[in-house]
């Protein structure tokens, strides 16, 4: 018969809660500590709302910078009157992104450029309307993707202290 197995030392992702018991139970809740410090951090925060809001303000300081190009824009997708257009857009990427990166009324930013992209995805990606495959299958890839940021806007609304309350 061989030797019992020496005891095993504690896991590193365990802890007191019995968390290790969940994951065994079939939860996958159990983050492992270096990460859990990681997400606690607010440098992360930041830079998590930063990277999130990236192609909103990014986009309105364009517009801000090159006034002719965002009319030219207007004028593509024939969105009349422009000048409201241009006005509206400009301020629902700038404002709404920093509300969302300054953590403030982060709930009316997030929903705004939700909005904002929902409404843009489906007036400037029609995928369903080309009959080119390639283009189409471009098209409903870059309408998928503005999706999945409107369901990451949906989470950072979430994670306020107003949506975290149950």
């Amino acid at each position: 018969m061989p030797p019992p197995s020496p005891p095993r030392p504690p896991s590193p992702i365990s802890r007191p809660s019995g968390a290790r018991w969940a994951a065994a139970a079939g939860r996958s809740d159990v983050t492992p500590a270096p990460i859990a410090r990681l997400l606690r951090e607010r440098s992360f925060a930041i830079a998590a709302r930063l990277i999130l809001t990236l192609p909103f303000w990014a986009s309105g300081i364009a517009k801000l910078l090159d006034v002719d190009a965002a009319f030219a824009e207007a004028a593509h997708f024939a969105l009349d009157p422009a000048w409201l257009v241009v006005t509206a857009t400009i301020l629902v990427q700038i404002f709404g992104s920093a509300l969302v990166v300054a953590d403030r009324w982060t709930w009316v930013g997030a929903g705004a450029l939700g909005v904002f992209t929902a409404l843009a995805t489906i007036i400037a990606h029609p995928f369903w309307s080309m009959a080119e495959p390639v283009a189409r299958f471009h098209e409903r890839n870059t309408f998928l993707e503005h999706a999945g940021l409107i369901g990451g806007l949906m989470l950072a609304a979430g994670m306020t202290p107003a949506g975290r309350r149950r």
